[in-house]
């Protein structure tokens, strides 16, 4: 697989949402903090969104589609000059009814879904993303956004066989549209992983560590994938990512350990050896090292969690910076 499904393959959803909220008239509603993130899409009418910080809010229109990032205070309102309202009852009325109403509806209509995922993975995934990425309907990925979250909504209105696994890929699917539309349109990534995905030389060598964990690389292995030398490689990696190779390594192979030892029930030694760790105790060292416990420790505080592992990557990891600004893509706008 690429990097991207590398990571995607990780999450796993914890817990799914789906709501409608349907307005008419002037209103304003300052929604708290999200666990997990937020697909919505204008079905009707238009509004505008802002999340705190923002210079300037964002006016979403009829097909509009947005990603919202977890743990982000959002307002959203008919006009944003409009006084605020906590958002809290609406959200309580989506939750009982399926459809929150205000002012007998009828002008603007959204559908959102909302995914929370199990651990930290995601953490290293969404920590790249702005507060909102913007789908404008003219691009090809709003009709795809819009279509899933209708199969998506059929799913949980009417389970059937296989439902669970029917929702797990249609939020990766939804994901996966947004981090691609993220990549190709962004003209100011931040340092990190995405943007050493962009990069021509970089990222053929972050797709060699992901297909092969295991193998013994050394910079002048991976210099060579990319094409220039050792001291420019290593040189060029840090600059982008704001790690060195090595360390980048030994941080997506501690992700993957974590995810066995919380998944299954794995021989810790075979974990080690099949990661390319020579015995079972340097594995042991560096998952310490890495994730301020020992494997063992891991595997039991997991299965302890009702969350499924709430602490699982690397604490010294800063893989994906997180950028303060909303990101609105201007493909097909």
């Amino acid at each position: 697989m690429d990097p991207l499904s590398d990571v995607l393959s990780l999450l796993r959803p914890r817990s799914q949402f789906y709501a409608g909220f349907d307005a008419a008239g002037d209103w304003s509603f300052d929604f708290p903090p999200h666990e997990g993130i937020k697909f919505t899409a204008v079905i009707r009418g238009a509004c505008w969104g802002a999340t705190e910080g923002m210079e300037h809010p964002i006016h979403f229109e009829e097909g509009d589609c947005f990603l919202l990032n977890s743990g982000c205070r959002f307002v959203l309102s008919s006009d944003p000059s409009l006084p605020k309202e906590g958002g809290e009852h609406i959200q309580q009325a989506a939750a009982r009814d399926g459809v929150a109403v205000h002012n007998g509806g009828g002008e603007v209509f959204l559908i959102s879904g909302r995914f929370a995922f199990s651990g930290r993975h995601a953490e290293v995934l969404f920590d790249a993303l702005p507060p909102i990425i913007n789908i404008p309907s003219a691009s090809s990925q709003a009709g795809i956004l819009r279509w899933s979250l209708d199969q998506w909504a059929s799913e949980l209105r009417d389970p059937q066989p296989g439902g669970t696994l029917m929702s797990t890929h249609l939020a990766h699917l939804m994901l996966v549209q947004v981090l691609r539309l993220f990549l190709a349109t962004s003209s100011e990534l931040p340092q990190g992983w995405f943007l050493a995905m962009t990069d021509r030389q970089i990222s053929p060598a972050i797709a060699a560590i992901h297909a092969e964990p295991a193998r013994r690389w050394t910079l002048e292995m991976l210099a060579r994938i990319a094409g220039i030398s050792r001291t420019a490689f290593a040189q060029r990696f840090k600059a982008l990512v704001g790690s060195t190779a090595m360390d980048y390594l030994t941080r997506w192979r501690m992700l993957l350990a974590a995810d066995r030892l919380r998944g299954g029930r794995e021989n810790i030694a075979s974990i080690a050896f099949s990661l390319g760790y020579e015995s079972e105790s340097s594995f042991s060292t560096a998952f310490k090292r890495n994730m301020a416990c020992s494997p063992t420790q891991y595997r039991r505080q997991s299965s302890d969690s009702p969350f499924d592992g709430a602490d699982d990557y690397p604490r010294d990891a800063n893989l994906l910076p997180k950028p303060t600004q909303p990101f609105q893509s201007t493909d097909g706008a």
